[in-house]
């Protein structure tokens, strides 16, 4: 099936594992709740079992450098694509107030990114990611 739009999602590549997952699963989630017509339908198993509803559409997973997360912030805000971001901080807070304080506290062009998701069209999100490598 192919798909008219893309999800995308950046973390740095200097990240400890668990962070990067951490980073990778919080990225998803804002996709998931901020475009809810990313999400299927429910699952169920043939024993009546219901299951949460995922993505309808793969979601790939890149890693880079700081510079380059801001290269994606920019040219995908810059082009009306959907983002989110994970800063440094937010390892440091407890709960989503302060993390929400902790964006709001720093100007877009200094936000120490650990990680970027963005959604737009297929065709622009190859562009915002043109160049960056897979995620091992």
């Amino acid at each position: 099936m192919r798909f008219d739009t893309k999800i995308g999602i950046v973390v740095r590549a200097d990240l400890a594992a668990w962070q990067r997952l951490n980073v990778t699963a919080f990225l998803a989630s804002a996709v998931a709740g901020g475009v809810p017509e990313t999400i299927g339908e429910p699952y169920e198993d043939g024993s009546g079992n219901g299951y949460l509803p995922m993505f309808r559409q793969p979601v790939l997973v890149y890693a880079g450098g700081l510079e380059e997360l801001r290269g994606v912030r920019e040219k995908a805000s810059g082009r009306g694509m959907e983002v989110a971001v994970y800063i440094e901080e937010m390892f440091k807070t407890g709960n989503d107030v302060d993390n929400r304080a902790a964006v709001r506290a720093v100007g877009a062009d200094e936000l120490a990114l650990v990680g970027v998701a963005i959604h737009g069209p297929k065709n622009g999100v190859d562009k915002v990611l043109k160049g960056l490598t897979l995620h091992p």
